[in-house]
């Protein structure tokens, strides 16, 4: 059975659609399973076993460079090369008219949800079949329900299957190396950047927060991905003694960051779904909005096979953030929780 996947963005949706690639492997073993996603997330996927291949698509450049040959031409490579296979299913986990559309695309019976699911109803008209399933559950549980209903999988399957992300973060070494980490035995990544204003936690806060980390023998590392993110990130690191200020890193390199470090703390964005995802013990920060629909998730397994996922937890909500007291208390549970995980790396150098 050949079965491809259309979840293109954000980076926390196309997270939340791993345990979906995760839930196909252990059902059906012998499937061909590919992924359309968009080009900037596409390393994500590519992290995960049970994935034959990433169809790219760039939607998000695209937009911005209509007025160029170029971008006809790679909008032509596309279509051409989604439409060359023959798949028996294409589920889109979406939901979106632009992800309809791309499923429209694919050759294979088009599955996807109802209308009275999906976030933008019309999508549902793209679709050979629908399904409907609760909104007010969190995304991944989302997912996973759509996936078992279009593959006629038994009700309480998602109930009975342990929850996985499937994925292990890639090592520090070469060619992935981070040599400006070298030298330091255990690393904390402080995600402080997000994409909105109302979601940022105070920087004093995050000041205190380091220096406590710090205190204990751990580095803090300051990532930042736009010019402006990485301002805040020197200006944070500069007031943390022994913190350092990441200079820009891929996403795979993010995700080995990430993924070997001792503790992630970070405000709602893509990247602490990444540190849940990959088992690192991470507390999620909410300013803004409410973590129960979108929060971080934890896994019920990792990757490896019947070792735990790290401790996960959502501090915060809309107008409530979290204080520095509140935070601390749960990332001294979180670490002595992540020295026990079995099989966790907990070494950070290069």
């Amino acid at each position: 059975m050949r079965i491809l996947l259309i979840k293109t963005s954000s980076l926390g949706d196309v997270i939340h659609n791993l345990p979906v690639l995760s839930d196909l492997a252990r059902a059906f073993p012998d499937a061909t399973v590919d992924w359309c996603v968009e080009e900037a997330f596409a390393d994500i996927p590519r992290l995960h076993p049970g994935l034959h291949a990433v169809i790219p698509v760039a939607l998000r450049r695209w937009r911005k460079g209509l007025g160029r040959a170029q971008t006809w031409r790679e909008m032509r490579d596309f279509r051409d090369r989604i439409g060359a296979s023959d798949y028996d299913f294409v589920l889109d986990t979406q939901g979106l008219v632009k992800s309809a559309l791309i499923a429209g695309r694919a050759r294979g019976i088009r599955l996807g949800y109802a209308a009275d699911s999906a976030r933008e109803p019309l999508a549902a008209r793209f679709y050979d079949r629908t399904f409907s399933v609760p909104r007010n559950l969190h995304a991944v549980t989302r997912n996973r329900l759509l996936a078992a209903a279009a593959f006629g999988l038994p009700a309480d399957f998602v109930t009975k299957t342990p929850l996985a992300y499937g994925i292990v973060p890639p090592p520090l070494v070469p060619p992935f190396a981070l040599p400006w980490l070298a030298g330091s035995p255990r690393h904390a990544v402080l995600l402080s950047a997000t994409s909105r204003d109302d979601k940022l936690w105070a920087e004093e806060n995050w000041i205190e927060l380091g220096r406590e980390l710090a205190a204990q023998g751990i580095t803090p590392v300051f990532p930042g991905g736009s010019p402006r993110e990485r301002e805040r990130a020197a200006r944070l690191a500069a007031a943390v003694p022994g913190s350092i200020a990441a200079p820009p890193v891929s996403l795979r390199e993010a995700a080995a960051l990430i993924g070997n470090a001792a503790i992630c703390v970070g405000v709602d964005t893509g990247l602490v779904h990444l540190a849940a995802a990959l088992g690192t013990p991470t507390l999620a920060i909410y300013t803004a909005t409410q973590p129960a629909l979108t929060g971080a998730l934890g896994g019920e397994v990792s990757a490896a096979a019947g070792s735990p996922c790290g401790f996960v937890r959502n501090l915060g909500g809309k107008d409530r953030p979290p204080t520095v007291a509140e935070v601390l208390a749960l990332a001294a549970v979180a670490l002595d929780d992540g020295e026990r995980l079995p099989g966790k790396a907990q070494g950070g150098g290069a």
